[in-house]
């Protein structure tokens, strides 16, 4: 017997005004992690704050937390969380709080680890004997609250690790799509495009099920249907809405699923060149597909089929999709490629091998429909930078 699961968060609180939820969680101590940016312009903190005491908990601030969040930081917020010693942690705002605070529980948790020996795969022990976990995503894009991955970025050589564990999977999510609203279009396109991509290479994965195809496909099709209408109207809150739950969709789909090389290159390239890791992965999947496609047409066809995509073949299909992607990111002013985007030539051909080993040692790769080489990836990477089609 092949053994399959599905694992998700204890509770996933969603909808508009859902934040107020706060104020029925059970604790003593809370403490927040976030950035410097909007959850304090925009008053959601200072809600986040009266609704926990309101509930009759102490809570502090570690708002330390940089885009690509680094191990240092994860350390020094550790420190701080030691020192604060709580039963509830809350990441609060986009990816880079909410995976740097998944990290920090670890470390919380088990103060003698390293980095190093959680980096591997599924190697983080068991949680939740000091504290559980709240996540609140401020962007409609990573589904790092029902995820059991967090990206951590090394300081020293830029390269960004996925962690993975089931232990790290938040317990409780709040999907409030009114702390999105002031997404600027930017943000928006790019945090959209990743989701994107996270139900693509859930549906094409070799550990997919009926399961985590319900989620990819679902989540596709609303993306298609509300990102343009958030890009073009962030006070919308009917997109906003289907653009949070759409996200969430995909977080669940590829938590369950694992991602492909679209992240694995992602990861390896995009501390390289001046791009979001949402926009990346959007100029990285049209090339990722067709090159896919010989072992995955058929299920990228599937994906055509259920957009109404015009193809009358397998084929035709898979084309007719890499032909959408391209149009989308157009859309979004999102580069057509890596040289567009700023990476120089040179830069990029003097560290093409030396990335492309990383990206297939990446942990993304194993799940990937086709078998890569070191080859193949750097393959995928020139059509990625100069913008050509896969042939290989």
């Amino acid at each position: 017997m092949s053994l399959q699961w599905f694992r998700m968060p204890r509770d996933v609180v969603f909808g508009t005004g859902t934040l107020e939820y706060l104020k029925q969680v059970k604790g003593s101590k809370a403490f927040i992690s976030m950035g410097k940016g909007s959850m304090k312009t925009n008053g959601v903190l200072d809600q986040v704050l009266s609704y926990l005491k309101e509930a009759g908990i102490e809570s502090t601030v570690f708002d330390g937390v940089e885009s690509d969040p680094s191990i240092d930081t994860v350390y020094r917020g550790t420190v701080k969380m030691k020192e604060f010693a709580p039963d509830l942690i809350i990441g609060l705002g986009g990816c880079s709080s909410i995976d740097a605070a998944k990290a920090m529980w670890v470390f919380y948790e088990y103060p003698n680890l390293k980095f190093k020996d959680i980096k591997d795969p599924f190697t983080i022990p068991e949680l939740r004997k000091k504290a559980k976990f709240i996540a609140i995503p401020s962007t409609s894009g990573t589904g790092t609250e029902v995820t059991c991955v967090a990206v951590i970025t090394d300081n020293q050589t830029g390269i960004k690790y996925p962690l993975a564990s089931y232990e790290i999977t938040p317990d409780i999510a709040i999907v409030d799509p009114e702390i999105c609203k002031t997404m600027p279009p930017n943000i928006t396109a790019d945090t959209g495009m990743d989701a994107l991509s996270h139900s693509f290479e859930a549906y094409v994965s070799t550990m997919a099920s009926d399961y985590t195809d319900l989620f990819a496909i679902e989540s596709i099709k609303m993306i298609f249907q509300w990102l343009p209408k958030a890009y073009d109207n962030g006070e919308n809150i009917e997109a906003r809405t289907k653009m949070h739950v759409a996200q969430n969709f995909a977080g669940l789909a590829f938590s369950n699923a694992i991602l492909g090389l679209v992240h694995s290159m992602s990861h390896k390239c995009n501390t390289k060149v001046p791009l979001s890791h949402g926009r990346c992965n959007a100029i990285l999947m049209p090339p990722v597909i067709q090159y896919n496609a010989k072992t995955a047409g058929s299920r990228y066809a599937e994906i055509a089929r259920n957009l109404g995509l015009a193809g009358s073949n397998d084929q035709e299909l898979v084309a007719s999709l890499v032909e959408t992607l391209r149009k989308m990111n157009a859309s979004f002013s999102i580069p057509s490629n890596l040289k567009e985007a700023g990476l120089s030539e040179a830069s990029f051909l003097a560290e093409l091998q030396e990335t492309a080993e990383a990206a297939l040692g990446d942990p993304c790769t194993g799940m990937n429909p086709r078998k890569p080489s070191v080859e193949d990836i750097m393959e995928i990477y020139k059509a990625a930078y100069y913008g050509n089609d896969v042939t290989i």
